[in-house]
């Protein structure tokens, strides 16, 4: 039947211009967008009405938030009204520094809370992992540690607190174990992702496309899966802004002698004096210098 009172869902996959939409009764629903362009994204509350077996989307509701990462051409939507994102890295192989940052910085622009769960920690070089791991804590970033495959049950014990009651957006390079995370926590997930895939017609799922599990049956807690963790453009932000968004850096931005300090090269730089009584990493500071390069470049 086409047609009669629009019904709302939730965006639990994505694929071009089809979405899945899931009512609240669990039952899923093939449903596309008006228009050659989708702006729906997994985790979007919809209303949408039915046309024979599918249905169409006729309003998004307002988002509490939207994670996405922009580079000099497009830009590209992880997920939306998100209550966390969990960065998964692992003792190995290394992840990279410069990655987890620019993922800490979106989340924080988007005003998503963010941990950090370090995975791997059974190998030998957790203890330099650590270290590595060290200026988020010191910053407050919450840091946690699992070892997926070596104990996978003392993993879930840590991992579940953490999810619970939330909508959380999981991102990690590959090689971090986060296939290994979601098939621990989602026991069906191979199962789910078949459905979804076989309804968008995406054939074999290979991590492609956002996918949002529930990890318990009152439906309360869910992982958002979502690739695309390299190049993790920030060109929505200014360079000035920059500081606004590493607590580090923001901690001592204040004691600078102009307002409109860059921290690279004015004199009396409440930063770079931070940097040089070592209550800043250097790690963190060569990160600045890069991304206030990037982001001060000319924009076409």
């Amino acid at each position: 039947m086409t047609g009669g009172a629009a019904a709302t869902g939730l965006v639990v996959g994505a694929h071009g211009r089809h979405v899945m939409v899931e009512a609240e009764g669990g039952v899923r629903t093939r449903c596309h967008t008006r228009g050659k362009k989708s702006d729906c994204v997994v985790g979007d509350r919809v209303e949408w009405q039915r046309a024979g077996d599918e249905g169409v989307i006729e309003r998004i509701a307002e988002r509490r938030n939207l994670l996405f990462r922009q580079d000099e051409v497009r830009s590209k939507s992880f997920a939306a009204n998100l209550d966390q994102l969990m960065v998964l890295v692992a003792v190995e192989p290394m992840y990279a520094e410069t990655q987890l940052t620019r993922a800490l910085i979106a989340a924080d622009t988007a005003g998503i809370p963010a941990v950090i769960v370090l995975n791997k920690v059974d190998l030998p070089g957790a203890g330099a992992a650590r270290e590595r791991l060290a200026p988020y804590r010191a910053m407050g970033v919450a840091v946690h540690e699992v070892s997926l495959k070596a104990d996978g049950a003392a993993a879930i014990a840590v991992l579940t607190p953490l999810l619970a009651g939330r909508a959380t957006l999981v991102l990690g390079p590959s090689g971090m174990g986060k296939s290994t995370m979601i098939n621990r926590m989602v026991p069906s997930a191979a199962a789910q992702v078949g459905e979804i895939s076989q309804a968008l017609n995406t054939g074999r799922h290979t991590t492609t496309t956002t996918t949002w599990y529930w990890l318990d049956p009152a439906r309360s807690s869910a992982l958002i899966d979502s690739p695309g963790f390299q190049n993790f453009g920030l060109r929505q932000l200014d360079a000035a802004a920059l500081t606004q968004h590493m607590p580090d850096l923001r901690k001592h931005a204040g004691a600078c002698r102009f307002y409109n300090c860059s921290h690279l090269h004015e004199p009396g730089c409440g930063v770079r004096e931070a940097l040089e009584r070592g209550e800043i990493s250097p790690s963190r500071y060569r990160i600045y210098q890069e991304l206030h390069e990037e982001l001060s470049a000319t924009r076409y």
